[in-house]
């Protein structure tokens, strides 16, 4: 076996014990050449499987001591998923997300709301430079515009990206649009009509339930595991008890639970797909961001029929600003074109020409392995301090990909108040309610963002946050005042 697969496997193996709680918070990991020599590996193979561990924040090196398994690495305090629901619900969550969304523009305000990364941590300066180049040498730019299905130099790159994803595309397979946002939204039109009932996970972002609102579409909930994402024998009775026309999915790096579908799980779905004649609407805009370094295969890899509409953009990895995305719609390819056409008539032309030019590097690979180390190295941080500074009894998801953690409080913390104080001084969350078309669930969660650098204002605005949670807990919200 190629030593690169060596050190994957034996990097799998022992994340493996470690979220099963084989090798505990704390346990020292075998020394370097004593592993080597019981397994009859080279050093460098385990140097690099401890490496590929410290990296998804499972481990850490301790100069002249070795390496350890991380305090609450092993996530057995993950936030329990919802009950299960085969009921239709008509979401309505876009006063909270407008409300949301407003506190995001002040700058004072700490965005631990905002699923957005650091821009140093992205390639904006370097996407900047090429397009700046690309607008000295190309004079026409702007004089024609980007119609469906768009530029044939991004497609030809997502087409050759897509062999890595173990989902090989072609050109002629992809419809570029203006970021994720609108491909699902495409995919959405293209396959359901008003009142039509979808199913999507339950927590989701609540993006995807504004724009089912907004398609006046119904909402059946199937509980997602904060490991391995949709649980497939509720999707199973919700296909058998509700007329779905639609099943929306993020089988990688969920947001918000940052969980990841096992291989043979994603096959399950696509089976339960055909069996019941429907077509899943796949979002895979944190497909690059596993943290152990592999990029899973996309549900669209077992797609045998056209029925999986995969949708992708670059604002997770690249720029959000660029709003440069993707949908590869199957058999659903002339009419998402069609739509797209009347619903945004073209694509601007420079973002797509300079993202393009992006991918086809062989930069674009290196900034990725960099960026899941980083992103890794962020998420177990904030775990870390977050669980530190919450009430006791508080559950914290350990996500294996993406950069948000979800957040399970004890009972007596009600998020939106939590919110709301929190927001009164300046500190900015994504209460839990948000991300369910029943504004009733998850009334005790929240989503907080570790897309910026661990830095003393994070580390103040989360001191905060325990300070209000531990009075919410001990307490419980104050009468309001009357008019």
């Amino acid at each position: 076996m190629p030593a690169d697969f060596l050190y994957e496997q034996l990097a799998a193996e022992l994340g493996d014990a470690i979220e099963r709680g084989a090798l505990r918070a704390g346990a020292r990991l075998p020394s370097v050449r004593r592993l080597a020599e019981d397994r009859a590996l080279s050093v460098a193979t385990v140097v690099a499987a401890y490496d590929r561990l410290e990296g998804a924040g499972l481990v850490e090196a301790r100069p002249k001591s070795g390496y350890f398994v991380r305090r609450h690495a092993d996530g057995g305090d993950a936030p329990r998923p919802p009950r299960k629901s085969v009921t239709a619900t008509r979401p309505a969550v876009s006063d909270g997300i407008t409300r949301l969304l407003t506190a995001l523009r002040d700058p004072g305000v700490v965005p631990l709301a905002a699923a957005y990364l650091d821009p140093a941590t992205l390639k904006v300066a370097a996407l900047n430079r090429i397009a700046a180049a690309l607008a000295r040498e190309v004079t026409t730019l702007g004089a024609k515009d980007d119609t469906p299905p768009g530029l044939i130099t991004l497609r030809r790159a997502l087409a050759r990206r897509s062999v890595s994803w173990g989902a090989p595309l072609t050109e002629h397979d992809f419809v570029a649009t203006i970021g994720a946002t609108e491909a699902i939204t495409l995919a959405l039109r293209a396959v359901t009509r008003p009142g039509d009932a979808v199913v999507v996970e339950s927590p989701t972002f609540f993006g995807i339930l504004q724009t089912i609102e907004a398609l006046g579409l119904r909402v059946v909930e199937v509980p997602a595991h904060p490991r391995d994402g949709i649980d497939l024998a509720a999707l199973h009775a919700a296909l058998r008890a509700t007329a779905i026309r639609a099943i929306v999915t993020m089988p990688t790096a969920a947001n918000p639970l940052g969980s990841v579908m096992p291989d043979d799980a994603r096959a399950g779905l696509y089976q339960l797909a055909v069996r019941h004649d429907v077509p899943i609407i796949e979002d895979d805009v944190y497909g690059e961001l596993c943290f152990d370094g592999t990029r899973p295969r996309p549900v669209k890899a077992f797609d045998r029929d056209g029925r999986v509409l995969l949708c992708g953009s670059v604002s997770k990895t690249l720029a959000p600003g660029y709003r440069v995305g993707w949908i590869a719609p199957g058999r659903y390819q002339d009419l998402v074109e069609r739509l797209k056409f009347s619903q945004s008539l073209a694509n601007p032309t420079l973002p797509g020409m300079a993202v393009a030019e992006m991918l086809a590097s062989g930069g674009y690979d290196r900034h990725l392995r960099r960026l899941r180390h980083v992103v890794a190295g962020q998420v177990a941080r904030y775990r870390d301090e977050v669980i530190a500074r919450l009430p006791e009894g508080t559950r914290v998801s350990a996500p294996r990909g993406g950069f948000v953690l979800w957040v399970e409080l004890p009972g007596a913390v009600d998020a939106l108040i939590l919110q709301e104080r929190a927001l009164a001084r300046g500190v900015a969350i994504a209460p839990g309610p948000v991300f369910s078309a029943r504004q009733q669930r998850f009334t005790s969660c929240v989503r907080l963002s570790c897309g910026q650098p661990f830095t003393p204002r994070i580390a103040s605005a989360l001191d905060l946050l325990g300070h209000l949670a531990h009075d919410l807990a001990t307490r419980g919200p104050r009468p309001r005042a009357s008019a």
